[in-house]
């Protein structure tokens, strides 16, 4: 009995001065700075990073979102999966305890009985209890069980990091599809403004060519310019459309159900953030966290593999009681306890394939810890470089818009006056057109290129 306990003993020292794991190591140096720098008024709470676009709806739809996303929904069902498996994981740390409680009776219906049976002729029924309580409980002197809970708890990192991943996807998502609704609304605006203006120059041409002062060549020019404005309307139509019915799946809702308000999408504004410097990435992205659990989990799980090489040692101690009689069941007092040792001898290789597979496994995850981080790394550094451009394009789309406005104008009036042709008419119009489109598209590019780094830097996500 000493010797059992001595040996529980030791077990369990075993186990409580063992070194926990250390965190992975990519091997991947970090640079020191980004590619293209921040401005010096960056903003650097990126906490909520939706309200900085200054839209209350888009605020609303956001937490509509996070309450109605069935993605969102699913990701949660899986974390409680996971923390399911970390508690089945980490049961076998301690004893299983079982009890039992029995009631059995005999009796001869015919004949005179025989020697296995408790009963007889003259004795035909006999009624017989029993109560047990048992314990078992495996010696983790290797560290497999415990390994396997540290895999199971690693995993369920994992899996609240894919939660978040699933969480900052879907908001991101959210934004880019309102922004993309509203700024279809500015360019179906801008199509109804260039439609009525290409009219208006074509009651202007149908009158000069009444009065014999235009060609017919110049009025099919015109009513095909006013075609070609109409065709325009319809398929910005079906664009804004398309970008509701993506925003109310990612809501979680059939379209019908979705309106949005007349917001202008002139009035969204982006604002400088701050992205630190790489190595902050690390712990400011889930993905990259959901990385490195998972491979932490797979280091655990080779320790699993090996531990079950080598021989196991289970304990086991029971109380029981028994009696013929109920009232007399907790009289009979014995104890029973076991010791056994059990180690593999021929598998086949299995053993040793298990570790090599878990080994494999670990190998594959280390490469994928890696990518994630120069993924992370490209991420941000293609968000700021679009920032960047885009920067420089607006600065001189908004002079190019301005003097197409201007050039059109004195066209229009000129030609009106009788003192400039149709041609450079038409030219005007189409510039103008194509630089009001490109003001909008720029812009939301622009927002969108601010939506795109706040998810690279992990949108405000921080590992606790």
């Amino acid at each position: 009995m000493k010797a059992h306990l001595t040996l529980l003993a030791a077990s369990l020292l075993l186990a409580a001065c063992a070194t926990p794991a250390s965190a992975p190591d990519s091997g991947i140096q970090p640079p020191a700075t980004w590619q293209n720098l921040d401005t010096p008024s960056a903003r650097a709470d990126n906490q909520q990073w939706w309200t900085h676009f200054g839209s209350p709806q888009l605020n609303r739809l956001i937490e509509q979102a996070r309450l109605d996303s069935h993605d969102l929904a699913a990701a949660m069902a899986r974390v409680r999966q996971a923390q399911a498996s970390a508690v089945i994981a980490g049961a076998p740390l301690l004893p299983a305890v079982t009890a039992g409680l029995n009631g059995n009776r005999q009796e001869l219906l015919r004949g005179k009985g025989y020697s296995q049976l408790d009963v007889d002729r003259d004795n035909r029924t006999i009624d017989y209890y029993d109560a047990n309580l048992s314990a078992t409980y495996e010696l983790d002197f290797w560290g497999g069980k415990r390994a396997a809970r540290d895999s199971a708890l690693k995993t369920l990192a994992a899996s609240q990091f894919d939660r978040a991943t699933v969480e900052l996807t879907l908001l991101s998502g959210i934004a880019n599809s309102y922004t993309q609704a509203l700024s279809l609304r500015e360019q179906q605006r801008i199509a109804e403004q260039n439609l009525d203006n290409a009219q208006r120059v074509l009651d202007l041409v149908q009158t000069r060519y009444d009065a014999g002062s235009a060609t017919a060549l110049e009025l099919s020019q015109q009513k095909s310019l006013v075609a070609a404005q109409e065709r325009r309307l319809p398929q910005v139509q079906q664009q804004a459309r398309e970008a509701l019915i993506t925003l109310a799946t990612l809501l979680g809702h059939p379209v019908q159900s979705v309106t949005l308000d007349d917001d202008n999408f002139d009035r969204l504004h982006w604002p400088a953030i701050d992205a630190g410097v790489p190595s902050d990435l690390l712990r400011r992205r889930p993905d990259i966290a959901a990385a490195e659990a998972r491979l932490a989990a797979a280091q655990a799980d080779i320790s699993v593999a090996r531990a079950a090489m080598l021989p196991t040692m289970t304990l086991g101690l029971s109380l029981g009681t028994g009696a013929d009689i109920a009232d007399q069941l907790l009289r009979n007092n014995v104890y029973n306890l076991t010791a056994g040792v059990a180690a593999p001898i021929f598998n086949n290789g299995r053993l040793k394939a298990e570790r090599d597979k878990a080994t494999a496994r670990q190998e594959e995850l280390l490469e994928l810890y890696r990518a994630a981080i120069i993924n992370g790394f490209a991420d941000v550094e293609k968000a700021l470089n679009g920032i960047h451009g885009l920067d420089r394009q607006r600065q001189w789309q908004s002079e190019e818009l301005h003097q197409a406005q201007t050039a059109f104008d004195i066209a229009q009036r000129r030609y009106q006056a009788g003192a400039e042709d149709l041609l450079t008419v038409l030219e005007t119009q189409r510039t103008l057109y194509a630089a009001q489109d490109m003001n909008v598209q720029l812009r939301l590019a622009r927002v969108q290129a601010s939506v795109a780094l706040y998810k690279a830097l992990g949108g405000g996500w921080q590992m606790m």
